[in-house]
């Protein structure tokens, strides 16, 4: 009798259990879209704070042009700020194991907004809408190319989510990719790239006269352009995944991140364009390595 009671208790408390688990495991599924949430919040405010430069850069006035110099700076660290989001929602997911197709959904729908409209958006009211002649054919080109970058990026995470899928698509005979780089410049990258460059100089271009701004103007649109290429290329770039994994790693790891957050507080408008600038060459010179370097040769049989 005893022992029936105690296992009729035993299986009461399991059941009063169960529910309070369930429910912190779908709390835990919200962490990773709050920061996808405030990944789009960022991207939003990046684009307002934009097309409000560009407004202030109409009226011209030594005022609007200093205003409009600290809301492209802001953008510009909203982007930023949103790629640490961006990639921390992704590495919380997967360690508390709260990855759904969901997620995946609803963070390329974040990306298409911070990292493919929003840094467009930045680039064209900082150093092109405001520089080149309207309708000019260098400023109907500058606002095709951004229009490319924009396209090349929806290309490039709807690739990413078709390779999320992996496991599906190795039953139907696809080669698998590797977890350990991406196939094409990350668009994060990508937007982070011009954001580091007007956190560097900030003030919009018009102010350098007629004689540099088209020219920095038109080296702007060029750029913008090889990061659309590189985005669809088959260029290989790291992901990081593995990063910190061993507990030396870890601690290498730790010790790195930390130097990494000291100097971006101290020299963020030296160290961000750094970084960004030499994760967007490793592609470039890992392929040239690929293409330079001896090849092995079987040995004979």
């Amino acid at each position: 009798m005893s022992s029936a009671i105690e296992s009729e208790l035993e299986e009461t408390v399991t059941e009063a259990a169960n529910p309070e688990r369930r429910g912190i495991k779908k709390g835990l599924y919200l962490i990773p879209s709050a920061f996808t949430a405030a990944n789009i919040a960022l991207g939003f405010y990046a684009v307002m704070a934009s097309l409000r430069g560009f407004q202030l850069i109409g009226i011209g006035s030594d005022a609007a042009m200093q205003r409009a110099t600290t809301l492209f700076d802001l953008a510009a660290l909203a982007i930023g700020g949103a790629v640490v989001c961006d990639a921390l929602d992704g590495r919380i997911a997967r360690m508390t194991k709260t990855t759904t197709q969901m997620g995946v959904q609803f963070d390329s729908i974040a990306d298409v907004l911070t990292f493919g409209i929003a840094p467009a958006v930045l680039a064209y009211s900082w150093g092109i809408g405001s520089v080149l002649r309207d309708s000019s054919p260098s400023h109907k080109l500058g606002w095709f190319i951004c229009f490319l970058y924009l396209m090349c990026g929806a290309f490039r995470l709807a690739r990413f989510n078709v390779q999320a899928s992996r496991p599906r698509l190795l039953a139907e005979g696809t080669v698998k990719v590797d977890k350990k780089s991406f196939v094409g410049l990350p668009i994060p990258a990508a937007a982070a790239m011009i954001a580091s460059i007007i956190h560097f100089a900030p003030k919009p271009l018009v102010l350098l006269g007629s004689r540099f701004a088209p020219l920095y103007s038109g080296l702007l649109i060029v750029l913008i352009g090889l990061l659309g290429a590189l985005m669809v290329s088959t260029l290989r770039y790291s992901s990081f995944k593995s990063a910190g994994t061993g507990r030396r790693n870890t601690r290498v790891m730790i010790l790195a991140v930390a130097a990494v957050i000291m100097l971006i507080y101290l020299y963020s408008r030296y160290v961000l364009l750094a970084l960004v600038t030499g994760y967007i060459l490793s592609g470039l010179l890992y392929k040239l390595w690929t293409l330079v370097r001896p090849k092995s040769h079987a040995a004979p049989v």
